[in-house]
Order: C-alpha cells, then structure tokens, then sequence
C-alpha cells in the first residue's frame, strides 16, 4: 500500500484531510529543494490553515447574504469628492464593530450609499466577524411573516445578534403595522453589544417620525446615535453621471 493511502483515514480522524490536496506537491518540493522535515511540514500545515481560512470566509460571505461582492478597492472616489473618503478608509479596519459602534450613512439615491455598506460588510467577513446584509423592506417582510407562523422571536433573534447588521434602504417607504416596534427592538437589543449599519435616502432628521411615535422614536434614535459614525453624502448620482465622466461604481 502507498504510504498516502495510510495516511487518509488517519487525516480523517484528525479532520486533516484537506491536506491530502496539497501533499503530493509538497513532497515533490521537499525532494527537489532538500527541504527540512520542520520547514516541509511547516508548508504542509500552512496550506491547511489558509484553506480553512478560506472556506470560513466563504461561508462568512454567503451567510452576510449581500446583493454584490462589493469592494472598496472598485469604489470610484475620484467621481464624487465629497465623498469623506478617509473616514471610510476608517471605517474599514473594522474599529466601529470591534467598539459596537454604529454607522449611518445618508444621501440622495446613486451616491454609493449600499456600495460603500456591502464593501465595508465584506471588509468585515474578512476580519472575521458575522455579517447580515438586507434591506429594509426584505427584513420587515420576513419579520411580518414570521409574526404569521410563530417564528418571531428566533427571527428577529437572527438579526440581533450578528457583530455587524446593515440595513440598506431605511425609509425608502413609510414604516406601517408592527415595523417601527420591530426596528426599535433590533435597535435597542443590539445597543452596545453589537454594531448596526444604515443606509437611507432621507435626512437624519427624517428618520424619528417612521416610528410614527415621538416616545418610540426618541428611544430609538438615542440608542443609535449614542456611538454613532454619521456621514452624509451628496453630488451626482453614479448611475446618472455627468455628462462625459464615467464612474467606475454605482
């Protein structure tokens, strides 16, 4: 019997077994390079780890569930310099969900708003960190069914405890029923025990009177701006540039 083929069932009594993939190559350099046992196994472990890494961060991805894999690295700066560019450079060393911290970002619709979220959300996946990605409308939808079929509690449980939680396109419509209650409980559950990040259209000043409650919305608005990174956005839209520029992003 080859020497490989003993050594399956013992990788896969270890959960190493990923590193069949790399160690025939691995062998092979170790022959031709003279490699050390130390340095050869120290490869072999190494392309192991970067495979789990890597299939940790796939799996971080596709639970964050985002629209597009968006990056900062395609994000077109140079299209609008209002655009706080540093901040947002900032924002993606992770430092506000490390802190529980919250952002909000607001301007008119085609500025980069969900651009800028999802990328600093895959940022994120990449430090590590457990990742949710919806809009308002999709996560008020799924919350009004759950209410339907008894699942309300762990739903909204779903959305309250992942580190980093964006809500894209908050009062792209006007909040009806039990919406306000439930925004105000992700809010309030997730206050300084996770960060929360949003988008909308509307000013700032906008956002207390969707509760369609003044007592409500004071609550809610506290505990979000409490630890808050605001930044506003305006200029031209991307999706509608100028005349003779073309923008890199949207």
């Amino acid at each position: 019997m080859h020497p490989t083929e003993d050594l399956i069932p013992i990788l896969k009594k270890l959960r190493l077994s990923g590193v069949l993939q790399s160690l025939d190559m691995r062998l092979r350099q170790a022959v031709e390079d003279d490699l050390p046992l130390a340095e050869f196994l120290l490869r072999l472990l190494t392309d192991e780890v970067e495979r789990r890494d890597a299939k940790q961060l796939d799996g971080r991805l596709r639970k964050a569930n985002f629209e597009h894999r968006k990056s900062l690295e395609d994000f077109d700066f140079t299209f609008n310099t209002k655009i706080p560019k540093t901040k947002i450079i900032d924002l993606a060393t992770c430092g506000f969900v490390t802190k529980h911290e919250n952002v909000c970002l607001v301007g008119q619709t085609g500025v980069g708003k969900s651009h800028i979220a999802q990328a600093l959300g895959h940022r994120a996946c990449v430090h590590g960190y457990q990742v949710i990605y919806t809009s308002a409308h999709q996560m008020f939808k799924e919350l009004r069914a759950a209410r339907g079929d008894g699942s309300h509690e762990r739903r909204l449980a779903r959305y309250c405890v992942v580190d980093l939680l964006i809500i894209d396109d908050l009062g792209l419509r006007g909040l009806t029923g039990d919406e306000p209650i439930d925004l105000y409980d992700i809010i309030r559950q997730r206050y300084e025990r996770s960060a929360t990040m949003i988008t909308s259209n509307r000013a700032l000043e906008e956002w207390a009177p969707l509760f369609n409650d003044p007592l409500l919305a004071n609550a809610a608005m506290d505990r979000l701006l409490h630890h808050a990174h605001v930044i506003e956005i305006t200029g031209a839209s991307y999706r509608n540039p100028p005349r003779g520029s073309k923008p890199k992003a949207a």
